[in-house]
């Protein structure tokens, strides 16, 4: 279970809080969208009609009754009986989400639902997608038809030229979902804009969740070295600065430094990646985990990685949706493309799907001081480096690239740095 300090506020704030982070995130419209919460009366907390979403508060929000009975300062979303009927057929889902984001959009107006086994983070969080046909918004038709996907056991439902819906046990659940969701269109939009995505076979998804799970035994007493805190509070703030980006989302995203000899701190499993704080970082010594924390489940790739490279005091493991692009096709992120890249990445190998699998030494092999970052196809970006800024600027660059190199195709083809001019900047720079 994700923990998460959202769940603590009143009704009012929390979707208040949400609708805020769509909308920073260029999720949503100041009109587009609504979001609900159903407490335990059996009272629906619903975002207001006509409202701009980029000013919310959470005594903006408006509360409406098993009886229909109002109660706010506002009228209540016109989609309002959508999300009641999700709510009657659904008795398990408490929050729903509905908005317009690009990536969502784009597979609803080409009325098309997205594969989500592209990676494993991305079928988990998901599931498979529902498909509801168009129908007039704010009808009892409309209603009908969504609340339809809903109840054969869909959690994330493409609207037909409208959006998307998304339900969750409660709005930490649903929002995180609704995130990875779109995060993921993206991905395969821009794959799609290289080739052809290629996607996992559940069989693959399935030994994943097996073999990268795994529990650490605890230290009995661990010892907290001399600027220990600052280190964890640089890793928060590294990862608030790429959610904030775009890098880092939901629950996925991992970052870890180095101690001391093989020791590190690492990212938890359990908490929200927005929400991480300094007392959630894991410490691991020795093989062994701080008492009461379970760390990232990729902890055992993180020190194998330390153990075989001295010169690597920090890493990031992420899923930028440019990246993955590159990530789930056979198409390479080719660096040459201007100074920074090349100087910063030099090369990004991709290996196989299966390869962060414990037990499997490729990715700790091939890191080296001319190969930071490699790419593990369906799964991650492996970034890392000297220090955690040195990492994150790696990160930021390498998914700028990426970018970069998806939007250049609808210009014509793109004209590599030379060789010689990639010998100079060797000479001059290394």
């Amino acid at each position: 279970m994700i923990k998460t300090n959202l769940q603590s506020m009143h009704p009012g704030d929390q979707i208040a809080q949400i609708i805020s982070r769509i909308y920073k995130s260029g999720m949503t419209t100041t009109s587009g969208g609504n979001i609900s919460i159903t407490d335990n009366n059996g009272d629906i907390w619903i975002t207001p009609s006509a409202i701009d979403k980029g000013t919310l508060t959470g005594k903006d929000i408006v509360s409406v009754k098993e009886n229909g009975e109002i109660s706010g300062c506002h009228k209540p979303s016109s989609e309002l009986p959508f999300h009641k009927a999700i709510y009657s057929v659904r008795p398990d889902i408490k929050a729903i989400i509905h908005a317009h984001p690009p990536g969502l959009v784009s597979f609803s107006i080409v009325r098309k639902k997205p594969y989500m086994n592209i990676t494993p983070h991305a079928k988990r969080v998901c599931g498979n997608i529902g498909y509801s046909c168009y129908a007039l918004p704010g009808g009892e038709e409309l209603g009908k038809k969504i609340a339809s996907e809903f109840k054969k056991g869909h959690n994330c439902v493409i609207l037909e030229n409208h959006g998307a819906a998304i339900g969750g046990k409660d709005l930490t659940d649903a929002y995180l979902r609704f995130e990875t969701f779109e995060y993921a269109c993206r991905s395969i939009i821009g794959a799609r804009t290289l080739g052809e995505p290629v996607y996992l076979k559940d069989e693959q998804i399935e030994k994943y969740e097996s073999c990268t799970a795994g529990d650490l035994p605890e230290l009995e007493k661990p010892e907290h070295t001399s600027g220990e805190t600052a280190i964890r509070q640089n890793i928060c703030d590294l990862i608030s600065r790429a959610c904030e980006q775009g890098f880092i989302y939901g629950s996925q995203g991992t970052v870890s430094a180095r101690l001391q000899n093989n020791d590190f701190l690492i990212t938890p499993a359990d908490v929200t990646r927005r929400e991480i704080v300094v007392d959630d970082i894991v410490q691991i010594h020795a093989g062994k985990r701080e008492p009461g924390k379970l760390p990232d489940n990729s902890v055992m790739l993180h020190e194998e990685i330390y153990t075989r490279n001295a010169h690597i005091n920090s890493i990031i493991f992420a899923q930028p949706p440019d990246i993955m692009a590159f990530g789930i096709t056979n198409t390479r992120l080719d660096v040459t493309t201007i100074p920074e890249s090349w100087i910063f990445l030099r090369d990004i190998p991709v290996v196989k799907f299966g390869s962060q699998f414990k037990g499997n030494n490729t990715i700790p092999g091939l890191l080296n001081r001319d190969t930071p970052a490699i790419i593990i196809r369906n799964d991650a970006i492996v970034v890392t480096g000297d220090k955690l800024l040195q990492t994150f600027k790696r990160l930021e660059i390498a998914e700028f690239s990426a970018k970069s190199l998806i939007m250049s195709t609808a210009l014509g083809k793109y004209v590599p740095i030379g060789k010689k001019d990639i010998e100079d900047l060797r000479e001059k720079f290394f």
